[in-house]
């Protein structure tokens, strides 16, 4: 019986020995804030259940005493909807309370609600106050959007050598994307003279803890021999970590060294695997690149079908290059009906950014009278366009439009001129 009286006594909760009512009959801010955090996750070595409402009503009276570290984690609550209805508002006046005592935490969350508008009109000049008031005190998150304020120019004016200034503070503190940013100022020159080598070290610092935009400007850096040697062995390895991990313009980098044998056996098929891979995300180029290859049936099987898909994915975020090709899908009906309206249209989507090709072969569709009432006037204006760009063939056209006054007044002088530069450029009549 002794044994068994014994053993039941060790394995009683401890309320029974007295710990929880020393908590609970102490009523001190501390007291009842440490009280108020276990009944928000429960703990049965004391004996307690979990109980949100209870926690946070037990947090309340701390915070109302002035308890900052209770003002911040009632804030939480009520941005989170812990234990209470969410209430933005009521994490504002929370996070305040405790950011004018001084508590880093609450002044960076209250900077954040400022920054979105959380519970509290938009204001970036007091989301850049309170910023300050935690980075001064080290917090290293707050350091790095305090970065952000100054390079944008959001709630103060923009100053990179502040910006630079605030990076490094949170960088040397480990934070990875201050120390992706960083990398950044060092290579653009922004904030400090343009270091290479310094760059590097800091893409190197967040690369290697996971960073994939690090991982991609490290590969750069390797790809061109930006403060280390030229290396596009190491530039496929940083690629692929970064692009591993889903970032876009690494696998569209991934994709070119593959498609060029850089670093890396050349590989269509592995080239084309990275462009569908960053063409499924969006990437305008690799949209255009993976038209290309079903277009041409490198690495995949030829499918004008597909070709025209991804051109369109493409022409439609303004790649010129795509918009100029599908117009050619429509002017030459395939992978799609023919339709040279749809041709024009394209072409002058192109054209409009400065595309030769498409200047060109819109002028020749004015010339022709394909998709658009003939019109020589409109022929010379696009051919000219391209010809100032040193396209042979619109040189050549524009020679011929003077020699014969299409469209403009016969000139033997212009006509030889333009002629003579485009067989110096390369056509051959």
């Amino acid at each position: 019986m002794y044994r068994k009286i014994v053993f039941a006594l060790l394995f009683m909760p401890l309320w029974v020995w007295g710990v929880v009512p020393t908590v609970v009959n102490d009523t001190t801010s501390e007291a009842l804030y440490r009280l108020g955090l276990e009944y928000l996750t429960g703990n049965d070595s004391l004996g307690i259940y979990m109980n949100e409402e209870k926690g946070v009503e037990l947090i309340r009276q701390a915070a109302e005493r002035g308890s900052a570290p209770a003002q911040f984690r009632l804030a939480l609550c009520y941005e989170e909807g812990q234990g209470v209805s969410q209430d933005y508002a009521q994490a504002v006046y929370w996070y305040r309370q405790a950011a004018e005592r001084g508590d880093a935490w609450a002044q960076f969350n209250l900077a954040i609600c400022y920054a979105k508008g959380q519970g509290v009109s938009q204001d970036y000049g007091q989301a850049f106050f309170w910023y300050r008031q935690a980075a001064e005190q080290g917090d290293a998150w707050a350091q790095y959007n305090l970065a952000i304020c100054y390079a944008k120019g959001e709630g103060v004016s923009q100053d990179y050598g502040q910006a630079f200034f605030w990076y490094r503070q949170a960088a040397e503190q480990g934070d990875v994307p201050a120390q992706y940013n960083l990398a950044g100022c060092y290579s653009k020159g922004w904030g400090i003279p343009q270091d290479y080598e310094r760059a590097v070290y800091w893409y190197r610092r967040a690369a290697e803890q996971g960073d994939a935009w690090a991982q991609y400007g490290l590969a750069g850096c390797y790809a061109e021999g930006q403060g280390v040697s030229q290396d596009y062995g190491q530039a496929v390895y940083w690629y692929r970590q970064a692009a591993e991990r889903g970032n876009a313009p690494a696998q569209y980098s991934l994709a070119g060294c593959y498609a060029e044998g850089q670093g890396v056996s050349q590989d269509y098929g592995q080239a084309v695997y990275w462009y569908r891979q960053a063409a499924e995300q969006g990437d305008a180029w690799a949209q255009h690149n993976l038209a290309v290859y079903y277009a041409e049936g490198e690495g995949v099987s030829q499918d004008y079908g597909q070709a025209v898909y991804w051109y369109r994915q493409a022409a439609e975020q303004g790649n010129a290059w795509a918009q100029h090709n599908l117009a050619v899908c429509y002017a030459e009906g395939e992978g799609v009906s023919q339709d040279y309206g749809q041709a024009v249209y394209w072409y002058r989507q192109a054209a409009e950014q400065g595309d030769a090709r498409a200047q060109h072969n819109l002028a020749v569709c004015y010339a022709e009278g394909q998709g658009v009432s003939q019109d020589y006037g409109q022929a010379i204006y696009w051919w000219r366009k391209a010809a100032e760009q040193g396209d042979a063939e619109a040189q050549y056209s524009l020679g011929i439009c003077y020699e014969e006054g299409l469209g403009v007044n016969q000139d033997s002088k212009q006509a030889e001129y333009w002629k003579n530069l485009a067989i110096q450029n390369g056509y051959q009549p």
